[in-house]
């Protein structure tokens, strides 16, 4: 978990669509979201997170391949610790195991 959050950051997530797509509303918890192709909107009190994703090609190593999912957060209307708030649930629901 990052110690702060920008107003826009994009990330790789190592997971796929579907993974994405089942692990999102649990990681959005009980703000009010609104699911569009490759995208989704998300009230979070007076402000709102804006996502986008593409399939990126998978990253290889050795013999392993991992799927890559490549996703734009753009916050509009939140303070500094709104977005923190929001990102520190949001990242304990999509992290995925390793250790």
């Amino acid at each position: 978990m990052q110690a702060f959050y920008e107003e826009k950051f994009d990330r790789e997530m190592g997971c796929t669509e579907a993974d994405w797509l089942r692990l999102l509303p649990a990681a959005v918890g009980d703000n009010h979201w609104k699911l569009q192709v490759n995208s989704a909107g998300v009230r979070i009190g007076d402000g709102a997170l804006g996502l986008k994703w593409q399939i990126g090609e998978p990253r290889n190593i050795g013999l392993v391949s991992m799927p890559r999912l490549l996703v734009s957060f753009r916050f509009a209307g939140l303070t500094d610790e709104e977005r923190f708030t929001f990102m520190k649930r949001f990242d304990l629901y999509m992290h995925r195991g390793g250790g």
